[in-house]
């Protein structure tokens, strides 16, 4: 999510891109260390709205947030997790979130996309097997990871967190990380990314 200290001027994100467009190159937006991906959420939103932020990389998101909080930063793009409590305290502003679809945990908070359309930057995770995975044994790991996700209590435990459940099938899976390789490719490339 897109998230601020609260004395930072914009309160949306329209307002915030265009704080930034009238102050090209004097906004620094924090996100953790490159290559995660608020980092990339980061490249993309620089992208997609044509603005000139100092992107300030962290070593991870603890001193982000500390420096939120503290006003040393403004403004700063993180997981949900990690500022779900301060925002619901009112220590720190959700502007937008990365995601496609708004996030109940964050009630009143819209998508960055509604701003900018197409944007979308949401964090998840998954399950792989190696390339050559006979497809039985394929189809087990699948009913398995599809009876602990449909467990509520897993649910309520990624609810705390403000982590949606993200469930495909093995083939859906599939085509939605080259889908995700190439348009990520895209925001290193336009950020000038090396391997390190």
């Amino acid at each position: 999510m897109l998230e601020v200290n609260p004395t930072f001027e914009a309160q949306n994100v329209a307002g915030f891109v265009a704080y930034a467009k009238a102050n090209p190159g004097k906004l620094g937006v924090g996100s953790p260390s490159a290559g995660t991906p608020p980092y990339l959420c980061v490249e993309l939103l620089k992208m997609m709205a044509g603005i000139d932020i100092v992107h300030v990389p962290y070593v991870g998101e603890n001193q982000l947030v500390t420096d939120l909080l503290g006003a040393q930063l403004m403004a700063g793009v993180g997981g949900i997790s990690s500022g779900i409590g301060h925002i619901k305290a009112g220590k720190l502003r959700a502007l937008g979130v990365a995601t496609a679809a708004p996030v109940a945990e964050l009630p009143g908070v819209p998508t960055i996309g509604d701003t900018i359309p197409g944007f979308e930057a949401s964090g998840w995770s998954g399950i792989v097997a190696p390339k050559n995975t006979p497809k039985d044994v394929i189809d087990k790991l699948a009913a398995a990871i599809g009876t602990i996700q449909a467990d509520p209590k897993f649910k309520e435990r990624l609810s705390d967190f403000g982590a949606p459940l993200f469930a495909l099938s093995p083939a859906e899976f599939g085509k939605f990380i080259v889908e995700e390789t190439a348009k990520w490719g895209k925001v290193v490339k336009f950020a000038g990314l090396k391997p390190q």
